[in-house]
């Protein structure tokens, strides 16, 4: 027997099996007509996961990446967002900040930090893995806290009006395509120079005139961002403010009360390359060259749930990172371990724990959203109110629900202000 091909005889086993199983073929046909989610869903997950939290931040309306990939900038930006409305009470429960205006900012700066990669790697063949990383994807939409952090201590923020969305901040392909096929081009004249005798500074006193090339890319997609503007708001007692000639660096530092080098991005990656209570970073992750370079802090999921109870409890919303795509409903805004019955239905088990997940390939954290609501019993987290930013149509009008067992499974980082880790 040839135990390493499918032949007759194994095929005649496996169909016996299938056959075996009381109602397969009623199973297969729900299956085939309704598709697995409809098929598997379990209605008492649905029936749990009810919008009602003991602990609730009223955050206003849930925003919109569209089809981009800036779910961490959203994140963020809404967390700074409510900070401002609520300590000024504007009036327009709508207010938001300029995503296109940190875009734009993000996307330069990623250039800059590809080029200068391609700088220090020069020396090595254009088939080195280190090279060839940096090649298969010159930029992204993507992008972590401390990304965020760098950008807005350097640019500051302004208010959505004074940059509002292009079309190609909300639909980003075409941004990405011409944007890596210019890099690849870039760096591949560095590389050829470099082979014709220039040392690293002429590549570098070259890099600006192509950085240029990108600035003028940007600024046909989605406009020039703003030296300044003015801030003009109506609190909620119908009184009128107008605060002239901001930079957007100063509107950041005088309005906003999230500070962001306060906050420390904490991961739950149980692993064992990978030892709690330590810190790690990850290479050729950034945006800003000369910003912190990115670092979590690897915790057990338990430490991460008390901080972001914690920082519920004292009215702040927390970003944070996750595998959106596991066992979830996007119309119904449902994130629960319990949610399909994929087992029962296909007649089969799955056993990858968390960390096995994570070594497999399994899971990976896609998407940023920010806590805004814990229900609590006794103390301990039943379920999470979840501000997303895929506008109002899904959910519940664009919030999720998120049961505690889908937080320990699924959920990757939390960002917490440093004090509740020193009250620890």
């Amino acid at each position: 027997m040839n135990r390493q091909i499918i032949d007759q005889p194994k095929l005649d086993k496996f169909k016996k099996k299938f056959k075996a199983r009381e109602n397969s073929e009623i199973i297969a046909n729900a299956v085939i007509k309704n598709g697995i989610n409809d098929t598997a869903l379990n209605n008492e997950s649905v029936k749990k996961m009810h919008y009602d939290f003991s602990e609730e931040i009223d955050v206003g309306k849930v925003t919109n990446q569209e089809k981009s990939g800036r779910c961490w900038m959203f994140a963020a930006l809404n967390n700074i967002r409510y900070s401002i409305s609520k300590d000024l009470k504007i009036k327009d429960h709508d207010f938001e900040l300029s995503q296109a205006y940190t875009m734009f900012w993000d996307k330069l700066e990623k250039a800059n930090y590809f080029l200068e990669n391609i700088i220090s790697t020069v020396e090595l063949d254009i088939d080195s893995r280190r090279v060839m990383w940096l090649l298969n994807e010159p930029t992204n939409d993507g992008g972590q806290w401390d990304m965020f952090t760098a950008l807005i201590e350097k640019y500051g923020i302004v208010p959505k009006y004074v940059m509002p969305e292009s079309y190609h901040s909300s639909n980003s392909h075409y941004l990405n395509k011409i944007l890596s096929l210019k890099l690849r081009d870039l760096a591949q004249t560095l590389r050829k120079d470099f082979k014709l005798g220039a040392d690293k500074e002429s590549l570098r006193e070259e890099k600006e005139d192509m950085l240029a090339e990108i600035y003028s890319i940007l600024a046909y997609f989605l406009g020039e961002p703003p030296q300044n503007f003015d801030f003009e708001y109506r609190n909620k007692d119908g009184e009128f403010y107008r605060d002239s000639e901001l930079t957007p660096q100063e509107f950041y530092n005088k309005y906003s009360k999230v500070k962001m080098t306060d906050y420390v991005s904490i991961i739950n990656a149980p692993t064992a390359d990978k030892p709690f209570d330590q810190t790690y970073t990850v290479e050729f992750l950034g945006n800003v060259k000369e910003g912190q370079q990115i670092h979590y802090l690897n915790l057990p999921i338990e430490k991460l749930i008390a901080y972001t109870k914690e920082q519920l409890k004292d009215g702040e919303p927390v970003w944070f990172g996750c595998d959106v795509g596991q066992w979830s409903d996007r119309e119904l805004g449902i994130m629960d371990t319990k949610l399909f019955n994929y087992g029962d239905v296909l007649d089969t088990k799955f056993s990858l724990d968390k960390g096995q997940r994570l070594q497999y390939g399994e899971s990976i954290l896609t998407h940023a959203m920010a806590f805004t609501g814990v229900n609590l019993k006794d103390d301990e987290p039943l379920s999470w109110k979840v501000q997303n930013s895929w506008g109002e149509k899904v959910g519940e009008n664009g919030f999720f629900i998120m049961s505690n067992d889908w937080f320990k499974e699924f959920n990757y980082e939390v960002v917490i202000n440093k004090k509740y880790l020193a009250e620890a």
